[in-house]
């Protein structure tokens, strides 16, 4: 049986880093959920869409901006740190910021070895998009309700 160095100790020791990426142009509970699931594995480190790579993927500028958005991420109890990021993440990122596992959602399209990756289910009934779109179908009707 071959004996373990202090380094390999150390590292079954150490507490596993873990990353979740996100637009978070709304934050929800779907958001909430996927982070304390993350929380459940490591330090999680949230790799945050900056607003350029929002406008130019998505097509529209969000609601809150990169500042705003890292500031609420900040203040979840499931969350350890925040880092800017493009809209994939690769490899060579998760090296960077020493990342032993990225946990996502279905909707992944990161470019991560299966070894590094673990898809989480949606959280039904929710997204950033179906809110947007809730917020504007009632602004339309409070608008309508002060022309009446």
């Amino acid at each position: 049986m071959q004996n373990m160095n202090d380094t390999n100790v150390a590292n079954l020791n150490k507490p596993k880093r873990i990353m979740v990426d996100m637009s978070a142009t709304l934050i929800h509970h779907g958001h909430i959920r996927l982070l304390k699931e993350a929380k459940k594995l490591g330090t999680v480190i949230v790799a945050l869409t900056t607003d350029d790579e929002i406008d130019t993927k998505k097509g529209y500028s969000s609601e809150l901006n990169f500042e705003e958005r890292r500031e609420i991420l900040e203040a979840i109890k499931y969350v350890d740190e925040v880092v800017p990021c493009n809209w994939l993440i690769d490899e060579a990122f998760l090296d960077q910021h020493n990342i032993d596992l990225l946990v996502h959602g279905h909707d992944n399209s990161n470019p991560i070895s299966p070894a590094r990756l673990l898809v989480l289910p949606r959280t039904e009934g929710i997204s950033s998009s179906l809110l947007r779109s809730r917020v504007l179908k009632a602004v339309a009707e409070i608008m309508e309700e002060k022309h009446k």
